[in-house]
C-alpha cells in the first residue's frame, strides 16, 4: 500500500478490458479501454470513459458512434496491437484485420469474441481528464461461444488503470 488511500482503494476495483473502435470519414481507430459499463436497461446503453486527448475521443465526438469489442483471455494477443496510442503507433490500423459493423460502420476486430455497436446519445464532461460518452446499443453479436469468466480483464494482464 502507498500513502494514498484513495488510489489504493480505486485499484481494488475490478475492470474489464476491451477494444474500442471508432471512425469518422476515412479515419479508423482501435484502442484499449477499461472504463466501460452498462448504464441502462431500457433503452440498453453503455457508458464509456475516454481520455480527452485520445484520438478515439476526437473520432467519437465527431461521428457519434463507437463499438466495444470483447475478447476472451485466450485471444489476448489479438488485442495487443491496439494497446499503443495513435501518437505512438500511427499506422496500427494499416495491418489490422477487421470487418465494418453493419449498423454504424465501426471496425470489428478479428479475434473478438463479441461486440456492441453504439450511437452516442449523451456525454458528460465534468472537468476531469476523461469524458463520459453514453451510447445506445444498436447492434451486437456473439462471435465465439464462451462465458463471462472467459472474458479478459485488467487483472488477467496484471495491469492497472486506476487511482
Amino acid at each position: 500500500m502507498s500513502d494514498d488511500s484513495i488510489k489504493d482503494t480505486l485499484r481494488l476495483m475490478p475492470y474489464g478490458f476491451y477494444s474500442i473502435t471508432s471512425h469518422h470519414g476515412d479515419d479508423l481507430n482501435a484502442m484499449v479501454a477499461n472504463w466501460v459499463i452498462q448504464s441502462s436497461f431500457e433503452p440498453r446503453q453503455i457508458t464509456l470513459g475516454l481520455q480527452k486527448t485520445s484520438f478515439s475521443h476526437s473520432l467519437i465526438q465527431a461521428s457519434k458512434v463507437f463499438a466495444v469489442n470483447l475478447f476472451y483471455k485466450a485471444d489476448v494477443e489479438s488485442m495487443k496491437p491496439f494497446t499503443k496510442s495513435r501518437a505512438k503507433n500511427p499506422d496500427k490500423m494499416k495491418d489490422a484485420d477487421y470487418t465494418l459493423s453493419a449498423q454504424i460502420g465501426c471496425p470489428i476486430l478479428d479475434g473478438a469474441a463479441a461486440y456492441l455497436e453504439c450511437r452516442v446519445v449523451g456525454n458528460l464532461d465534468a472537468g476531469g481528464d476523461h469524458e463520459l460518452f453514453v451510447g445506445e446499443v444498436v447492434g451486437a453479436a456473439v462471435l465465439k461461444p464462451g462465458t463471462v469468466i472467459d472474458t479478459i480483464t485488467l487483472l488477467d494482464l496484471g495491469w492497472s488503470y486506476a487511482g
